[in-house]
């Protein structure tokens, strides 16, 4: 860990938005949700939240690449299940959806805790989630098109979304609870660890937060392997300790 890098990796914690989200409902072409995600960490999102489509989560991770590293991504079984998770956290839902009642999507206000949520790409937000959203919002056109691309209206969106917020000093300063930011500079600083932790569900070891480094990382593997050699094993009917041998 260069100090470099190390110095990126907080900056950009410094200005992450906990509050200002991005719901998909069934967006289904992984490219499309590559750069959705993209679009989150580039206006400074720390959280996606997405309702999968049949082929769901393997294609989006394949796609997104490095930019799934950056961005929490939380998954919902319905969209029913996700806007009353959002509800509760306090967050106004504004769904991009051309209806009678939609307005610029200028004229709402970002700087609130909400999300927003980007229909698929042929039918649009979910007729119960546009009932219950609290604002629709659309992008006027004046071309011969009727609509964009998803994830070029996801980022016209967050581009307003992150200037209402800048003007109200909201990227000032750290707005991530302790315990989000802490997890999160360990997993972006330590990405080989965090996986060995998580495919054994380890807890995560300290790292020093000047250095990014782990504070005693031989110590710390040689724990874990003790602990690993100790557990007991099945053989045959049996459960006994494993050994060397």
């Amino acid at each position: 860990m260069t100090p470099e890098r190390l110095a990126r990796i907080k900056q950009t914690l410094d200005t992450r938005q906990p509050d200002l989200r991005v719901l998909t409902d069934q967006v289904h072409k992984p490219r499309n949700l590559s750069a959705i995600i993209r679009s989150c960490d580039a206006f400074g999102l720390a959280n996606m939240h997405v309702v999968w489509p049949k082929e769901g989560f393997r294609a989006f991770r394949k796609t997104a690449g490095g930019s799934y590293n950056w961005v929490t991504t939380h998954t919902h079984p319905t969209m029913n299940e996700a806007v009353a998770d959002l509800k509760a956290q306090g967050h106004k839902l504004y769904a991009a959806q051309l209806s009678d009642r939609a307005v610029d999507f200028r004229e709402v206000d970002y700087t609130v805790p909400c999300t927003v949520i980007m229909g698929n790409e042929v039918d649009g937000v979910s007729s119960g989630a546009a009932e219950q959203a609290d604002e629709h919002i659309v992008i006027p056109m004046m071309g011969m098109v009727e609509s964009l691309n998803v994830s070029s209206a996801c980022a016209i969106i967050l581009s307003e979304a992150q200037r209402q917020r800048k003007l109200a000093g909201m990227f000032d300063q750290r707005r991530l609870p302790d315990d989000e930011y802490n997890r999160l500079l360990f997993c972006w600083c330590q990405p080989t660890v965090k996986r060995y932790c998580d495919d054994r569900n380890l807890p995560y070891p300290p790292i020093d937060p000047e250095t990014g480094e782990l504070v005693d990382g031989v110590g710390w593997m040689q724990e874990v392997r003790k602990q690993r050699a100790n557990r007991p094993r099945w053989d045959g009917e049996l459960k006994v300790p494993a050994t060397d041998g």
